[in-house]
């Protein structure tokens, strides 16, 4: 499954939705679904059970954070769900490299590529709702645009899924 036929799988309820303009929740969106099938992966190993689980609801909270701050009236509290986004998103980031024995090197390094773009979006997003400077090292997301377009649309179509 590629980032193009995910899409096609997606319910009209929720592509009409405003939300749905917001590229870093469709990514979002996108990687629970990988992640579902990644945590299926970790559960069959006795080991990454308790692993699945968390690597499950960190993947999960990052869409839904995503969605409820959309929601709030004021910047300061969408900036807030947009900051617990952040810390689900570098959870995820964490879970993934911990499960890389057992979803191999190919999947830990795109998922955590998927949430290194992620990561660079709301770090733009948050300090734009909270109408001041993030306090966040710009050099290590800094991203030159055209790179950031092709790698972002290498990782939305060469997908690689848990080995059976």
């Amino acid at each position: 499954m590629n980032y193009e036929e995910w899409l096609e799988t997606v319910p009209e309820i929720i592509t009409t939705d405003v939300l749905w303009k917001t590229q870093v929740y469709r990514l979002a969106l996108f990687l629970s679904d990988l992640g579902w099938l990644d945590a299926t992966r970790l559960m069959q190993d006795r080991r990454t059970r308790g692993l699945s689980d968390q690597l499950y609801r960190a993947v999960c909270s990052i869409s839904a954070n995503i969605a409820e701050g959309y929601s709030r009236g004021s910047g300061r509290d969408r900036a807030r769900f947009y900051e617990y986004a952040l810390g689900s998103a570098r959870e995820s980031r964490d879970w993934y490299f911990k499960s890389r024995h057992v979803l191999g090197n190919s999947v830990m390094e795109h998922r955590l590529s998927l949430l290194a773009q992620i990561i660079r979006l709301l770090l733009t997003i948050i300090p734009r709702q909270r109408q001041r400077i993030f306090k966040e090292e710009q050099a290590a997301y800094h991203v030159d645009l055209d790179s950031y377009q092709g790698e972002l649309s290498g990782l939305l179509s060469d997908v690689p899924l848990p080995p059976p």
